[in-house]
């Protein structure tokens, strides 16, 4: 499974960018001929395909890289054409998790393998937490998770807390306080007491932008807590602090304890720049989660395990959807980023 076809120029530029190396080989993009598109097919030498039907011809797999049913888009319809005509697809998040058993049915049935892309678990600073979180897990039991995300990438958010604490199982969203920008959420989930704070906020005149943040994710243990700063990084592990006392009430400063520095950086100390995490970061995770198809296809393992887990992460994302409540539509401008010398 090497031959690629790409199925959306919009993020698809993202997977078009993730094909220029490889091991995986872009043979050909489909679309519905927009000049847009046309252009894309021409800058990387593919021909522009504008029916399922013809994707088999040029290549083993597919990139989904269109709006599924539940944000408005006929990305599931177009899905499930392609594993119908036995290519197998990687769909880009979120499915509702109706459409994604509908689509894992029609793949069992073509003998195709349907894997879903969450993209951000698949990023160097988030596996690199995610890695971290497991090695916690196995000293010590988790006791909170503190998180903030934009609604926008909120399914996400919710798979990188499951791969972290090895299930979404149990979750529950007990209460939303509605705010602006954030709505606070209590709840649990994976088992794990959850505080989150959604921007739940869409500018429909741009509405992929205008995000205060991605994700921002504290794990917290007896022994003290790792916080992945936002999804680039940096990662940070913060010891709990501890000073006990003398006989006579003085602080006991020579336990082991206070020699720990207070907080230490894992792994890089600067988040990469926009520019790396957008031609280099997005990319390479793209071609991770391709890699996973790839593994899936000719590993001989159950196409089906990953569409499992999808579906119970799919469930848990409905639910807090429905906690949160429709986003507030703004309308927005581009914003001025500020450098960290501005504020210095």
């Amino acid at each position: 499974m090497k031959r690629i076809v790409v199925c959306g120029t919009t993020f698809g530029q993202v997977y078009l960018d993730a094909l220029r190396e490889g091991p995986f080989e872009l043979t050909g993009i489909l679309a519905k001929g927009s000049a847009r598109s046309a252009a894309r097919a021409r800058e990387h030498g593919v021909p522009l395909l504008t029916r399922p039907d013809q994707v088999p011809e040029v290549a083993d797999a597919a990139c989904v890289v269109v709006r599924s049913g539940v944000v408005g888009g006929d990305g599931t319809e177009l899905t499930a054409a392609l594993l119908e005509h036995g290519v197998h697809v990687l769909q880009e998040h979120p499915v509702h998790p109706d459409e994604l058993a509908r689509v894992l049915r029609t793949a069992r049935s073509a003998g195709a393998v349907h894997h879903l892309n969450t993209l951000y678990p698949h990023l160097e600073p988030v596996r690199r937490f995610i890695e971290a979180a497991r090695r916690l897990r196995a000293l010590q039991q988790p006791l909170y998770v503190d998180a903030a995300c934009s609604v926008h990438v909120a399914y996400a958010l919710l798979d990188i807390l499951g791969q972290a604490l090895g299930s979404p199982r149990p979750w529950s969203f007990a209460s939303a306080a509605p705010g602006a920008p954030f709505t606070g959420v209590s709840g649990s989930f994976g088992g794990v007491p959850l505080t989150l704070r959604v921007q739940n906020q869409i500018a429909p005149n741009d509405p992929d932008a205008h995000l205060h943040l991605l994700h921002r994710i504290t794990l917290g243990a007896e022994g003290g807590s790792l916080t992945l700063v936002n999804t680039h990084g940096p990662l940070v592990w913060s010891p709990r602090m501890y000073v006990g006392r003398e006989d006579d009430g003085r602080f006991a400063t020579g336990g082991p304890g206070l020699e720990l520095p207070s907080a230490t950086v894992l792994g890089p100390a600067e988040a990469p720049a926009f520019r790396d995490i957008v031609t280099r970061l997005w990319p390479e995770g793209v071609r991770r989660a391709l890699t996973g198809l790839h593994d899936a296809v000719t590993g001989g393992g159950d196409p089906l395990s990953q569409g499992q887990y999808h579906l119970a992460l799919g469930r848990a994302w409905l639910d807090l959807t429905r906690t949160i409540g429709r986003p507030d539509l703004l309308t927005q401008e581009p914003p001025r980023p500020l450098a960290a010398e501005e504020i210095a």
